[in-house]
């Protein structure tokens, strides 16, 4: 079993920022990737932002220059991934999913909710 732990999600105004991180736990064996999707009211959950195992990281363009991510490590196996928000927008209001793949076995997070108004 894995258990995948997010926190950080909230509300803030545009422009402002939110760090969201992911724990992974339990009998995670060797993460070969981490990630964050968001799906926003009426909308496909579509990818944000990830970084693989061996910290190739890859950005939706919407996000880019903006939202950062990165990882740490335990015995050399990434167990936490954190998403930096810097810079949001309006557009940028949606629930924001951890998963993370070990081979072809994927897992998910529960969701946070991150909302963006004025």
């Amino acid at each position: 079993q894995v258990q995948l732990v997010e926190s950080g999600g909230g509300s803030v105004q545009p422009g402002g920022s939110l760090r969201l991180s992911c724990a992974a736990s339990g009998s995670i064996g060797i993460i070969t990737l981490m990630g964050w999707y968001r799906q926003a009211p009426g909308k496909e959950r579509e990818l944000v932002a990830s970084v693989t195992s061996g910290d190739s990281v890859n950005y939706a363009d919407s996000v880019k220059g903006r939202f950062t991510i990165s990882s740490i490590s335990r015995d050399n196996a990434k167990t936490t991934v954190y998403l930096q928000m810097d810079n949001l927008k309006l557009e940028d209001t949606a629930v924001y999913y951890c998963k993370i793949k070990r081979g072809i076995l994927a897992s998910w997070g529960q969701g946070t909710q991150v909302t963006v108004s004025s």
